[in-house]
């Protein structure tokens, strides 16, 4: 990676260089952060990281809930539609932070095993809403305790005071980055 941070001029690497490709025009130096962060391999990025906390996540939920059958983004849908009923797949994946579409095949997938009905959205014949089951309510029921269990397993290796702390600076980079995801999640 080094070698591709040199320019043809003999001079210092700039954020251009680094980040050849991105779409961004920056010019300034590099730091020695900047260095360390693509120098330091993948342990050093938090992209990184927080994909690989992501993966172990779902690992962890399919343990505890493996009865169940669902995934952690059918559960969140689940449990917004618990909470606001008949919403429409826009606002489920506002909600959530999924695309039109995939909000669409997961809606799908939850109605096909019972847990969702879906009917036409009466002021937006083209819109489609959707609420949960007894079924769907059940499920939730049944999995809520290994739900938390997957929660709490997640964080158990930090202090509760660390726990929270990290909590809350996971809320402040969703917030400040929210934007930049496929489907911006409502105001927390």
């Amino acid at each position: 990676m080094r070698e591709s941070l040199s320019t043809s001029r003999g001079a210092a690497p700039t954020r251009r260089d680094v980040a050849k490709g991105s779409g961004k025009d920056r010019a300034e130096p590099v730091t020695a952060d900047d260095l360390d962060m693509i120098s330091g391999g993948v342990w050093s990025r938090p992209g990184f990281l927080v994909r690989r906390l992501h993966q172990i996540h779902y690992a962890m939920f399919f343990e505890e809930c493996e009865e169940g059958g669902i995934t952690p983004v059918q559960f969140g849908v689940l449990t917004v539609l618990a909470r606001n009923p008949w919403l429409d797949q826009t606002a489920i994946g506002y909600e959530v932070g999924l695309d039109r579409t995939t909000a669409a095949d997961v809606i799908k997938r939850l109605e096909e095993k019972g847990y969702l009905e879906r009917r036409i959205n009466p002021e937006d014949k083209r819109s489609r809403q959707a609420a949960v089951t007894e079924k769907g309510a059940a499920i939730m029921a049944e999995l809520q305790e290994s739900m938390a269990r997957a929660q709490k397993r997640l964080l158990q290796p930090l202090s509760p005071r660390d726990q929270k702390l990290f909590m809350s600076l996971l809320v402040e980079l969703v917030e400040a980055n929210n934007q930049y995801g496929r489907a911006a999640l409502r105001s927390l």
